[in-house]
């Protein structure tokens, strides 16, 4: 149950017309404390309860456990959720044996498109496309949990 994920910034919206999949997500968070994040995700008609772990001193490695739930109880339970749920399509793109999923995020969060890949093992190796930019893996002013409370669109340049 440990997740191994790298996240980059995306530098041009080429990864679109390499994409097999593109799903609608939305999703909130039940609890945003920084030692663990509880969400919930619905994800095109699936539902799914979401607990994350604080990520190790890297940012590459934290605990998850995911359970699917119906739609209708992922759609209940999005009512519960803190302010500000976030709104994204999600691209599935496969590149040299591995799927990256890039996140096109909307309203509040609109400009702002993130790739994460997951792997084996943090000294994993992958090959990287053209349209990724800066590696911002540990980072939590990235993570879904912040963006939720201080969206990309009120950004300025210190933030």
């Amino acid at each position: 149950m440990q997740e191994i994920e790298r996240k980059f910034l995306v530098t041009s919206e080429a990864f679109k017309s390499e994409a097999h999949k593109r799903t609608r997500i939305v999703q909130g968070f039940l609890n945003t404390n920084p030692e663990r994040t509880v969400r919930v995700r619905i994800q095109g008609n699936d539902g799914f309860l979401t607990v994350k772990g604080k990520s190790n001193k890297s940012g590459l490695s934290r605990f998850e456990w995911e359970k699917q739930i119906s739609q209708v109880e992922a759609e209940e339970l999005i009512h519960l959720c803190e302010p500000d749920i976030i709104e994204k399509t999600r691209f599935e793109v496969s590149v040299g044996g591995h799927t990256f999923e890039v996140d096109d995020f909307m309203g509040e969060n609109e400009g702002l498109i993130i790739a994460e890949i997951e792997l084996g093992s943090e000294n994993e190796p992958f090959s990287k496309p053209e349209w990724l930019g800066k590696e911002v893996t540990g980072d939590t002013k990235y993570y879904n949990s912040h963006l939720s409370k201080n969206p990309f669109k009120k950004w300025t340049n210190e933030s």
